[in-house]
């Protein structure tokens, strides 16, 4: 088995011209695997059943690896196999029924409202950058906006009369509601500093040059004002559209409204929401209940 493992290698370095990284990964991974079948006795890769790669799967899961380990193992197993197919060493791949562990999805960090609220409180609205910031701070949690669709939202896009935006992705685009702080920031912005600053731009945002808003550039102003606001979080735009789904769904909220206002295709994205909020009950639930610790 370790010669086909190493001409295997071979293989992804000549042939494949995959990366260093890829190439160390999959050594490690099939060297794992063929220790495994040596301590039993197995060093012919052609006596392998899958029985026994099952075996070798479930006994990766009774040490507690990760999910994540054992998938990119079974990836590593299924492409070897798969190898030696095509190269008539075997004539069965036994790998390809192989399935990987499921990765149950983390709950997204979220902001706390508090801190949403100390966070959009920062901009002092004094000057004409930091009337656009509040603005910008504000419409991003009001509708929970991905930030590539914020900087690239044009004039023509708000509509102040009707309380929404049409906001752009790659694909398709979608009209969001925007509460009633979000459109006075907005429309202070809008009436007061945006003339002077866009020097005509057709971009809603635009930096002090009049140029259009960078990732990086949205990116060092929300850092500076969660520094400002002594929030000890790595803040990221993201983590404040996840604040709104989370906010919007801890609240009660329609789980397919959400799901358009965020402009995801599948629902199932849009559930992790829910199941972050039913951890946050059930929590709630453990530490207040008289009876909820008693064995």
């Amino acid at each position: 088995m370790e010669t086909q493992i190493e001409n295997y290698i071979d293989y992804l370095n000549s042939v494949k011209h995959a990366s260093a990284n890829t190439i160390a990964s999959y050594r490690r991974d099939l060297k794992k695997m063929s220790r495994f079948f040596a301590d039993r006795q197995c060093t012919d890769v052609r006596e392998l059943r899958g029985t026994d790669l099952n075996s070798y799967v479930l006994d990766m899961e009774s040490q507690g690896m990760s999910t994540a380990t054992i998938s990119r193992s079974i990836a590593s197993m299924k492409s070897f196999f798969l190898y030696l197919l095509k190269q008539g060493e075997i004539t069965e791949d036994y790998a390809d029924a192989l399935k990987p562990p499921k990765i149950e999805k983390k709950a997204p960090e979220t902001l706390s409202i508090e801190e949403i609220n100390l966070l959009l409180d920062q901009p002092s609205r004094l000057t004409p950058k930091e009337i656009r910031d509040k603005a910008m701070l504000e419409l991003l949690y009001a509708t929970g906006m991905r930030v590539s669709e914020l900087i690239n939202l044009k004039i023509t896009d708000v509509n102040l009369t009707m309380n929404y935006i049409l906001c752009r992705d790659v694909s398709k685009e979608r009209v969001i509601p925007i509460e009633n702080v979000a459109k006075m920031a907005l429309e202070n912005y809008i009436k007061s500093v945006r003339e002077s600053i866009s020097h005509g731009s057709m971009f809603l945002f635009t930096n002090m040059k009049g140029q259009p808003m960078t990732r990086q550039g949205f990116w060092k102003l929300i850092k500076a004002y969660a520094a400002k606001a002594g929030i000890d979080k790595d803040i990221t735009p993201h983590m404040i559209r996840h604040s709104f789904a989370s906010h919007l769904v801890s609240n009660g909220a329609d789980l397919k409204a959400v799901q358009e206002m965020l402009g995801h295709s599948d629902i199932s994205t849009t559930q992790i929401y829910l199941r972050s909020r039913q951890s946050k009950l059930k929590e709630e639930y453990e530490k207040a209940h008289p009876r909820a610790k008693m064995a």
